[in-house]
């Protein structure tokens, strides 16, 4: 007999359709969460140390996602992090206060308006299968961006920089790895020898290929694809498609803030040489979602 889909219930209100949002590293996750956060009823959280926890070993580690126990502690890490309590911001990471504008330790929302959960945590993506068994009714978006301006984010990033220090590569890493965009074992050595700009490729190539895959196995009605390029290129039209996905308001004035990453910041972000490894490693996924004439 089929059990009953789990009804997760946070500070007296009832996880409906909770909307995850993801992406290759500066892919314009962060903007979307920014967005969803000023959205009226929504409590949007952004990279809490209780999920990235799970994330990142799911991510580093895809056995563990295949475990009995991987959707009840996900669920648990989402439920902790989406509590609305008087000092709940104080752990929210940096990103996350600032887009709440957030001061002091919280919280950014009140829990009488809250009336959607949604979360946008950094490299979220990899642990998708286990959100879509947690939440049989979730909503994902997804965000593509050029992975020429993807990667030149990343170099400027030490956060997403940190993922290649040797003492990151642990025995907690699975091959293949799409989170490092690593498919053999046999290949670490090569990798570990590539310039930043080289891995920061693999990274996009391998968060493009696991999207890919979401489009192909998940329904229209649960999952959106974005183009950054639309999103900030012409924010009214994305928002009104996202909008009616989510079936909600969405806030668009953050899409208008000057801080915005350009589209094609690359030209001049990427130095000649980083700037031909990218399209060399990547070229095949460019081509495919036309950043690079066929």
């Amino acid at each position: 007999m089929r059990l009953p889909p789990h009804i997760l219930v946070v500070n007296g209100i009832k996880v409906r359709r909770p909307v995850f949002l993801l992406g290759a590293p500066h892919s314009g996750v962060d903007l979307l969460a920014r967005a969803l956060k000023r959205s009226p009823g929504f409590h949007v959280t952004m990279g809490r140390a209780s999920v990235a926890h799970v994330v990142y070993a799911f991510a580093r580690k895809p056995s563990l996602a295949a475990t009995p126990g991987s959707v009840r502690v996900l669920r648990d890490a989402l439920a902790e992090s989406w509590q609305v309590l008087p000092r709940s911001c104080g752990e929210c990471a940096e990103p996350c206060r600032d887009a709440g504008g957030v001061t002091g330790a919280g919280p950014c929302v009140s829990a009488a308006d809250v009336t959607r959960f949604g979360d946008g945590s950094p490299d979220l993506l990899y642990s998708a299968p286990v959100l879509l068994q947690a939440f049989p009714d979730a909503r994902f978006v997804q965000l593509i961006r050029d992975g020429r301006d993807a990667v030149a984010g990343m170099l400027a990033d030490p956060a997403c920089l940190a993922w290649f220090k040797p003492a990151m590569l642990a025995e907690r890493t699975e091959f293949p790895s799409a989170f490092l965009g690593i498919a053999k074992e046999e290949h670490l050595e090569r990798w570990k020898a590539m310039p930043a700009a080289g891995k920061s490729a693999l990274r996009w190539r391998g968060a493009v290929r696991v999207s890919a895959e979401l489009r192909r196995t998940l329904p229209e009605t649960q999952l959106l694809t974005l183009r950054y390029e639309e999103l900030v290129g012409r924010p009214q039209q994305a928002v009104a498609t996202l909008a009616e996905f989510l079936e909600t308001r969405v806030s668009k004035v953050v899409m208008y803030d000057p801080a915005v990453p350009k589209v094609g910041a690359w030209r001049t972000a990427l130095a000649r040489d980083d700037l031909e490894l990218v399209e060399k490693v990547a070229a095949k996924e460019l081509t495919r979602l036309g950043y690079l004439p066929a």
